[in-house]
């Protein structure tokens, strides 16, 4: 189904604020075009844009339409987050007189947490990594050397993928990573992530990069910057080889975090090694097992 000129121009001048206006990433950006686009395409369907056509029941007959369709939790939040923005954006610019997505309220969200390996689990990961980029391979020497610096420093996979050359500082064994919100934040990485990235910049990225490549950190095959999915799939493979459950990108900074708290690290400074804006986030992608906690309740609280 197909969008009239007018509904397309609507929502290119809402992306355009969202970009440049409220500083959200690519990423953001293209989930709240292909949300704002299915919505106005079940409200409008061929029909030209009309702002009388934006009701408050037409947006909520959007997101049960979702629901119905069998739509998880989180992408019913993220639709509605969708909406109230676009809502609040129609109401500013004077579109419509009063924001039809007020009084849509967010689907809850199951807090559960993702997979996570163990400590011996990852080190069994990265001695696979480590022995199958001894070989020399380019792609094994990328593997090693990315998901050595996601494990040390937590970061996301988008926040890997938009590394540049100049975002490592060597000297001081860190790296300037752009977070959500464009926010910028410099974390510390380790030796065995120094390692892996000095291999990686001297072997393996030289023999795959050619003039397209630019300053990107990270390259695929043909030698243009490396994309998420190839990550998701790297990262499932090294998994399978090393004989440990299969990690995603976001369950490995789960791990960061979570072997960081266990090892006894304050939850701000994990807070500020993740980029979250909130602790309430933090404590949420984090967790201390049960019976480390006992154990720190009976050797510190008075009455244990």
């Amino acid at each position: 189904m197909d969008l009239s000129v007018s509904a397309h121009a609507v929502i290119d001048s809402w992306i355009e604020y969202l970009t440049h206006t409220r500083g959200f990433t690519d990423n953001t950006v293209r989930a709240y075009r292909s949300d704002a686009t299915a919505c106005f395409e079940f409200i409008l369907g061929h029909e030209a844009f009309t702002p009388d056509a934006l009701t408050p029941r037409a947006f909520r007959a959007w997101l049960g339409q979702r629901a119905r369709e069998g739509e998880s939790r989180a992408s019913l939040a993220r639709y509605a987050a969708s909406i109230r923005l676009l809502g609040q954006w129609l109401e500013h610019e004077g579109i419509v007189e009063s924001d039809p997505t007020l009084k849509i309220r967010s689907a809850s969200v199951d807090q559960h947490l993702p997979q996570t390996l163990t400590v011996t689990q990852i080190s069994k990961l990265f001695t696979e990594l480590e022995h199958r980029a001894s070989e020399g391979d380019a792609a094994e020497l990328r593997d090693r050397a990315m998901f050595e610096l996601m494990y040390s420093c937590g970061i996301r996979v988008g926040e890997l993928t938009g590394l540049d050359t100049e975002s490592i500082d060597h000297a001081q064994r860190t790296m300037r990573v752009l977070g959500k919100g464009r926010k910028e934040r410099v974390v510390p990485y380790g030796l065995p992530a120094e390692e892996a990235l000095i291999a990686w910049l001297e072997k393996g990225r030289p023999s795959v990069a050619y003039e397209q490549s630019g300053h990107a950190l990270f390259l695929g095959v043909r030698g243009k910057r490396i994309d998420q999915r190839t990550v998701r799939e790297r990262l499932a493979r090294a998994c399978v080889l090393a004989g440990v459950p299969v990690l995603s990108p976001h369950g490995l900074r789960h791990c960061a975090a979570t072997h960081m708290l266990e090892g006894g690290a304050d939850l701000r400074a994990v807070q500020d090694m993740l980029g979250h804006s909130s602790l309430a986030t933090t404590q949420r992608y984090t967790h201390v097992d049960s019976a480390r906690l006992s154990a720190i309740m009976r050797q510190a609280h008075p009455r244990a």
